[in-house]
């Protein structure tokens, strides 16, 4: 019956736990968990049924939210309604023209990121410095930099194994050379190279937040600096070198080359002038 339905810990548990089998990275499944609980707590004591779901979608559309933020959080209730077996309780996304530009307040550029890197080494603070160049040499998912170990420096390359899906990246010569000084120095001798002064896994949010306060230090915009930035602005590299999109799908583990698209789109100043070379304003 619809009203048995309800979002429970115990349910959020297995929800939890489903997420971790199904390989979802790390990120989404932060957010998933997250997102579903935002519907738990307006829920309050109502049961989940079509008319509810309904009006929390809404309500996400009347709160100021950019409509991609909304369509992330529909399709993390809708996958834990998937995975409760409500199918019928499935919310539509909102349909979105198709980008051909990013903001210019989005956008990284290259020579924002070599000054990232110049502030963190005059800062004293080699590990960020490192790490944030090892993201963008490469390509990885924040997710993914528990795979530069020790070893995949000796090999020159990282086998990474992601949402059920296996590819090889290639560490170049001169990273592996400064990965190898930094693990030498701090030795570490076997395992991840990016680990937190008591020896554990640098997480996610801790990445997220040493960029962040980087930023007030650098001069750059907050909004510009986050590790997912970094991939694109390797994505952006590669296909200037390459103009290969099929190979650059490969290298960052798209399954689509839409999804790859993405990542290649002008900034909106680089579309200004585009439009200006039209020669159609008299």
């Amino acid at each position: 019956m619809l009203t048995d339905r309800f979002i429970t810990k115990q349910t959020m548990d297995r929800f939890y736990e489903y997420l971790i089998e199904e390989e979802r990275s790390s990120g989404t499944i932060e957010k998933y968990i997250r997102d579903v609980r935002l519907l738990q707590s307006w829920l309050g004591p109502a049961p989940v049924t079509k008319e509810n779901a309904a009006r929390w979608k809404q309500e996400l559309l009347q709160s100021g939210r950019a409509p991609s933020t909304v369509n992330s959080m529909l399709a993390a209730a809708n996958t834990y309604f998937r995975f409760m077996g409500w199918d019928e309780l499935k919310l539509k996304s909102i349909r979105l023209q198709r980008r051909f530009f990013r903001e210019n307040e989005r956008e990284l550029t290259k020579a924002e990121y070599q000054l990232l890197m110049e502030t963190a080494k005059k800062r004293g603070d080699e590990r960020l410095a490192l790490l944030m160049e090892a993201i963008c040499a490469t390509g990885i998912r924040v997710s993914e930099v528990p795979y530069i170990t020790t070893d995949a420096i000796k090999k020159g390359r990282a086998r990474i194994s992601m949402k059920g899906k296996l590819r090889t990246i290639l560490i170049p010569a001169q990273l592996c050379r400064k990965l190898r000084k930094y693990a030498t120095k701090h030795r570490i001798g076997r395992g991840e190279i990016f680990l937190t002064k008591n020896g554990t896994r640098l997480e996610r949010k801790q990445i997220w937040a040493q960029m962040k306060a980087l930023c007030k230090y650098a001069g750059i915009e907050r909004n510009k600096v986050f590790p997912h930035n970094l991939r694109h602005l390797f994505a952006r590299c590669f296909y200037r070198i390459s103009h290969d999109i099929s190979s650059l799908a490969d290298v960052l583990g798209h399954s689509s080359i839409e999804t790859t698209r993405i990542y290649l789109i002008s900034t909106e100043s680089e579309h200004i002038k585009k439009i200006a070379h039209l020669g159609l304003v008299q």
